[in-house]
This record gives C-alpha cells, structure tokens and sequence, in this order.
C-alpha cells in the first residue's frame, strides 16, 4: 500500500513538473522571434559612405577631372609627392591635391573611392593651377594614364556614380564639369578617358551607393547663378584655342 502511494505521489509530481515546464516554454519568446523584434525597434544607423565629411559641406561650384598618368597610385604615395612640391610663394603643399581618387588595381583596389582629407576637412584643393578653380573645384583624379590606355570598367562605373552623387548633393550641371586640360594646356585627363559621357550623366538622386551604403548628404539649395556657368564655358573656349600637351606627371600645378 506505501509503495503504491509513494507511487502516485512520484507520478503526481512528474506530471506536475512536465505542465509546469510547459507553461514556461509556451510563454517564452524564441531567440530567433525576440531578435526580430528588437531588430525591427531598433533605429536604422547609416554607414558611413566616401562622401560624408567631418565639416559643413562648402558651395561648390565645380568638378575638375584628372588622370594621374601614371600606372599605378595611391592615396598615401600621392600624398608623398605632392608633399614635396611648392606653391607659387615657396610654401609646400599640405598634401594630396585632390579631394577623390579613384584606383585603378594597382596600388588601391580597381574602382576604389577614396576621399581625401581635402574633402573630410572642406578645404580648398591644390589640383587646377587656377586659383578660381581651387577654390571652388571639387578634384576628383583616376589612376592610370589614359593618353595611352582608358579607364577600367570599374573605375567608369565609379567616377560615373560619384559625379551622380555630386550632381545631386550639390546641384552642380554638366557645364559646371571641367578636364584638367579646360584650365590649363595639359592632356589631362587623357584623350582615352569617355569625359563626355560622365559629365551628362544624370543626377543620382537618393540612390544607395556601392554596397548598399546611402549617402547622408542632405541637398543644397541651389545657390549658383549664370555667371558659373559662363566661366566654365569661357574656360573651354581657351582651352580649345591653346595646343594640348601631354602631361607625363598630372598634379595641382
């Protein structure tokens, strides 16, 4: 008769147990389920793209293209050149004129993005050899030499997407879109480089950017006025009336 009790006793509390367990488990929310919750709360933080910069975006009033003519670069080895050289009064460089750069697989990777700390910082470039155009110009230079062979596909398909970006950002048009060779007698960017085909493309809009990444620019207003548009257009009269030559060492000089 104890046994029997001690029995029920042991099945009773089993049981118990076994309803217990349940009722927790039925209440309790899966990892999987609470993560999407928590995912779907949480706010939406943006990376970081090429284009953010760490100061108020300036009005700029133009984009001046360049090659560097030469096979391969970087950042970091123009950097290093460009500190060595001297402007006009003696006074050296602060480094990388441009403000983008744009790699070609040798020495960054193909169609690689960079900005520069021209652009990061807001400051005025050293990439034109006019002070106008330095001022108000956004550089922006591929790797290569396009005297001799174009662009890669990937680095079309940056610059393209760049200028987009820059045409929306900062309501600049495609007479506002400059070569080198408008503002001095040089090559640059090189007869090979498609530069008509990019300075028409259309403004991007709010497109996402390579890898899925948004740019966190906010459009300007448009603050430019016809007289930009005039000083680029006599900037390519000049230049169609001077003799190219071919630049072996692009730079802001």
């Amino acid at each position: 008769m104890t046994a029997c009790t001690d029995h029920i006793r042991t099945s009773t509390c089993v049981a118990f147990y076994a309803i217990h367990l349940m009722a927790i488990c039925g209440c309790a929310e899966s990892p999987q389920k609470k993560q999407q919750e928590v995912s779907s709360a949480s706010p939406v933080i943006e990376e970081q793209t090429y284009l953010d910069a760490d100061e108020p975006i300036r009005t700029w009033k133009y984009i001046v293209i360049h090659h560097t003519a030469t096979s391969s670069g970087s950042v970091e080895s123009i950097d290093q050149e460009h500190s060595l050289r001297r402007d006009a009064s003696g006074n050296p460089w602060r480094g990388i004129g441009y403000h983008f750069l744009i790699g070609n697989g040798n020495g960054m990777g193909d169609g690689e993005v960079q900005a520069t700390f021209r652009w990061r910082d807001q400051l005025s470039g050293a990439h034109a050899g006019d002070r106008q155009f330095n001022n108000f110009g956004i550089g922006i230079c591929l790797v290569g030499n396009f005297e001799e062979n174009g662009p890669t596909p990937a680095q079309v398909k940056a610059v393209s997407e760049l200028v987009s970006l820059l045409k929306y950002q900062l309501r600049i048009t495609e007479e506002q879109i400059l070569k080198h060779g408008d503002l001095k007698a040089t090559a640059c960017p090189g007869r090979l480089f498609p530069f008509r085909k990019i300075a028409s493309i259309p403004p991007a809009g709010p497109q996402l950017v390579e890898g899925g990444k948004r740019s966190r620019f906010v459009p300007l207003e448009s603050k430019h006025t016809e007289g930009i548009h005039n000083v680029a257009a006599i900037q390519r009269s000049r230049s169609k009336q001077r003799p190219s030559t071919k630049s072996q060492t692009d730079g802001a000089r």
